[in-house]
């Protein structure tokens, strides 16, 4: 069962490494590497959080705010960056007894409505691995395009 501590793994510093496809909708595109640090911080007492990803390689950064709505024991996550300046659609879910979290909401790409998956595993003290995938056939098949790896400043 869900709870607002849920994401409490994410705070502090972290390394982080992208893997992108270069266009989301196409398995074949082919994929871009690259670093990032992201800094999460907890708030409403671990019943939100916020992190902000530094991507200095490509000059831009990117803005996670996820919020717990205790009525609906569910999270939903809000993402922005710097390049657009605006919020997306919301991602909404929860985690699982396994402790895998998945969030799915709706969204456009290049003009196509898409579906959107973001999944949190491989969760311990030092690493976790968030992906998002997206379907344009009502969740058939996915698409998955951005696969971030975690790693905890000075765990290594």
């Amino acid at each position: 069962m869900s709870s607002p501590h849920d994401f409490d793994f994410l705070h502090g510093e972290w390394d982080v490494r992208n893997r992108r496809l270069t266009d989301f909708l196409d398995a074949d595109s082919g994929w871009e590497e690259f670093g990032a640090t992201s800094h999460c911080w907890s708030l409403f007492d671990g019943a939100a959080n916020l992190d902000e990803m530094t991507v200095p390689g490509q000059g831009w950064k990117g803005l996670t705010l996820r919020l717990f709505d205790p009525a609906a024991l569910v999270w939903s996550l809000n993402w922005s960056s710097s390049r657009s300046g605006k919020l997306f659609p919301p991602v909404v879910g929860r985690f699982g007894p396994d402790g895998r979290g998945e969030f799915r909401g709706d969204d456009t790409h290049d003009g196509k409505d898409v579906r959107v998956r973001f999944v949190w595993s491989g969760i311990s003290a030092s690493t976790a691995r968030w992906e998002q995938a997206f379907s344009v056939d009502g969740e058939r098949t996915w698409v998955t395009n951005w696969v971030m790896e975690f790693a905890r400043r000075g765990s290594s």
